[in-house]
């Protein structure tokens, strides 16, 4: 059994693409030694590239961070919080054993932008920034 003393966090949302993956790399940098961060999607669908991007522009490297399902933590890990970063996992998110404090955290999805690339980079910029600013003010 697990003694850690770290409190573990899993980020939720539909595709584990972008805004997960965002709150994923920004709570393991923010938060340091005193968590263990997941993220997982209800449909994973790849890191999309341009939050690669966003956060290497960031300085974060999450090129080794990988789309998960939650069933790859269901029953295996129990999680001090549970955080949906969208509407539609708020929503369809099971509850299951060992998932802890639910909090919904809802912020726009940079991937259904429609426009041009550097307008796209913009809306990933803007959702990066907001979800920094909101995992800042959640450690305070």
């Amino acid at each position: 059994m697990d003694q850690s003393p770290k409190t573990k966090v899993l980020f939720l949302c539909t595709g584990n693409s972008c805004r997960s993956q965002i709150a994923e790399a920004w709570l393991r940098l923010l938060g340091g030694e005193s968590f263990e961060v997941y993220s997982a999607g209800l449909e994973p669908h790849g890191v999309n590239p341009f939050t690669t991007a966003v956060m290497e522009e960031a300085g974060l490297d999450i090129s080794n961070q990988r789309s998960k399902h939650i069933d790859a933590y269901i029953g295996k890990i129990n999680f001090d919080y549970l955080i949906t970063v969208c509407g539609n996992a708020d929503e369809r998110c099971p509850y299951f054993p060992g998932m802890g404090a639910r909090l919904h955290w809802p912020f726009e999805d940079p991937a259904a932008f429609l426009g041009p690339e550097d307008q796209k980079m913009d809306k990933f910029r803007e959702v990066r920034d907001k979800i920094k600013a909101k995992i800042q003010t959640w450690l305070a």
